[in-house]
């Protein structure tokens, strides 16, 4: 957690303050109603899906900021293999407490498990090249901090968090700006303007284009969008080791293993966090 940037303790309790105030407003009155004050349960998390598990860290947090006379015992590590039948963590205390925060460790748990265990899929599709499995910004709203998180757990990497902490020149910035060029020179003006160090990416979808871009030059990731196998391979070719280049646009589990042996270093999958199905997790008391 202490190598991704945007997990900071902060954010992580604003987080679950904001989704505690959403799914328990004024109070659980199912709790409240039937379960006495001062009983003291013990609940563990059962997985019942081989994958790769990832939240129990958050899974602590939620319970203990919830009460933090809740005691949370960690049996497994985020990021493991896990099989059906595992017992994650054991979490003792008030048991209304344990009931109230029951459903937000399990929708944050069940859908960072489910993203974890496509991104090691994935990668492990391409392992036997140098290229790497980026996760992109389709993420859901409020969500994007886990599920970053959940990428990274699953052995790929995060690429810009959000629009502020990276420049990334796509198709419709270039078309509207007039073209690569003036879309290169007006984001350097303007990063030096404000006094800004960031990277810049420009978005390619065709030799033409990335001749353009190899010839302007200024940026430091180049993008090749929906370009086939030949066409990918002779882009690898051009650029020659002198930028960064990203694969981005269709792909998918097929043909993942062919785009990453044309030699690019990054390729950006949309579907780790937008396609993705949860992990089957459940809560029991015991």
């Amino acid at each position: 957690m202490k190598n991704l940037p945007y997990l900071s303790p902060i954010k992580i309790r604003e987080f679950i303050q904001a989704a505690l105030l959403e799914d328990v407003g004024e109070g659980d009155h199912s709790t409240l109603a039937s379960i006495p004050a001062e009983k003291i349960g013990k609940a563990q998390l059962l997985i019942k899906q081989d994958g790769v598990i990832a939240g129990l860290d958050l899974a602590k947090m939620i319970f203990e900021q919830f009460d933090p006379n809740l005691e949370v015992t960690l049996l497994l590590k985020d990021g493991y293999l896990v099989k059906s039948g595992d017992i994650g963590l054991i979490v003792e205390g008030s048991a209304a407490s344990i009931l109230t925060t029951e459903r937000l460790v399990l929708n944050c748990m069940q859908r960072m498990s489910g993203i974890a265990t496509k991104t090691h899929k994935l990668a492990q599709l391409i392992a036997h090249t140098k290229a790497k499995l980026m996760d992109t910004r389709k993420t859901t709203p409020n969500f994007r901090m886990m599920e970053k998180w959940a990428v990274v757990l699953g052995g790929g990497r995060n690429h810009r968090f959000a629009l502020y902490d990276m420049v990334m020149l796509k198709d419709n910035h270039i078309d509207f700006a007039g073209g690569i060029q003036q879309a290169v020179a007006s984001t350097r003006a303007y990063l030096a303007d404000k006094k800004l160090d960031l990277k810049i990416e420009v978005e390619t979808r065709n030799l033409e284009e990335l001749e353009e871009a190899l010839r302007v030059g200024g940026m430091d990731w180049i993008m090749l969008d929906n370009m086939d196998f030949a066409t990918m391979r002779k882009a690898v070719e051009m650029v020659n080791g002198r930028y960064k280049l990203e694969a981005s646009g269709g792909i998918t589990e097929e043909n993942l293993k062919d785009v990453a042996e044309c030699g690019v270093d990054y390729i950006s999958v949309g579907a780790l966090t937008h396609q993705v199905q949860s992990m089957d997790i459940s809560l029991k008391a015991f």
